[in-house]
């Protein structure tokens, strides 16, 4: 089975710097929409917290990270280009 690296949050980080880059540039363009944003901090957040049954090997303290990453451009992304927010199931 293959191992997978140590993740860690380095702001630094090219491939960090080019995610962000690249869901501003989605949403801009109005193919992310907020409700979209939001989903995607939802899915993180729920790998981050229910690891036994992720079924995409990582390492927590990544996952963790990612949540917390993911949530940070999703405000920044809702605070610069607004939307609607998903609606309540």
């Amino acid at each position: 089975m293959a191992t997978y690296p140590d993740l860690q949050v380095d702001p630094e980080d090219k491939n960090l710097v080019i995610l962000q880059s690249l869901i501003c540039l989605l949403r801009e363009k109005n193919i992310l929409s907020r409700a979209d944003i939001e989903e995607l901090c939802d899915t993180v957040k729920r790998r981050a917290s229910d690891h036994a049954s992720d079924p995409l090997p990582c390492q927590m303290n990544g996952a963790r990270a990612a949540a917390t990453e993911v949530a940070q451009i999703g405000d920044y992304i809702g605070r610069k280009y607004g939307g609607k927010h998903r609606r309540p199931i």
